[in-house]
Formats: structure tokens, sequence, C-alpha cells
């Protein structure tokens, strides 16, 4: 049985409200789970302490246990400091796609995208 610490989320209509839950992978995001290990209320201000709120002790002791988190609950994570998540790069995804770097080309001509540079 493999076991992902996610969101699962609550609330209503325009008002997300999320739990962080132990559940196995294969059941639905708001569906059975095992434990609730916290919770994240996304529409209070990125500094407020009632953002996040998480039990760091049953949480260590399911990722002990092998728990996987998702990305977005891993860098809830990373910030409490309970997990090290190494960042995402990925230069290629901000340069212009094939067909745009065609027109620019046609068009102007004088700027050359990064990619060939």
């Amino acid at each position: 049985m493999s076991l992902k610490i996610r969101l699962a989320r609550g609330g209503a209509k325009k008002k997300p409200f999320y739990s962080i839950v132990v559940a196995d992978s294969r059941s639905p995001r708001d569906g059975r789970f095992i434990e609730k290990l916290g919770t994240h209320d996304p529409r209070l201000a990125s500094d407020d302490p009632n953002r996040v709120l998480l039990k760091t002790e049953r949480i260590q002791e399911w990722l002990k246990k092998g728990a996987q988190p998702t990305d977005r609950v891993a860098r809830m994570l990373d910030a409490a400091g309970l997990m090290k998540r190494d960042p995402r790069n990925n230069p290629q995804k901000a340069l212009p796609k094939k067909k745009a770097q065609e027109r620019a080309a046609a068009a102007g001509g004088g700027e050359e995208p990064a990619a060939e540079a």
C-alpha cells in the first residue's frame, strides 16, 4: 500500500480550505484517508501563523513509515523545517515555443531567442 501525504479540499465554493491528510494513493482526493495531519487556509495572508497548521510529530512518524508527500505538501514541510526539498529548475519553460520563435524570426528578425545564444 503506497501512502501519500496530500491535501484534501474542503470549504465552500470559492472559499477553499484544505486538510493535510495521509491516505492511500489509490483513494480519491477528498475521499477516505487514514489520519488528518494539519490544515491549510490559502485565503489567509502568507505570513499569518494560522495559514498552515501541522502536527509535526505525526508527520515525522508517517515520513519514517515511508509516506511520500505531494509537491505542494513538500513545500509546506520544507518551510516548516520538517524535510528538505530541492527546488525545481526548468530554464526551458520560459522560452517561447517553436512557432512563436518562427513568427518572431519572420516578423522582425532583430531579436534572437535565448535558446540559440
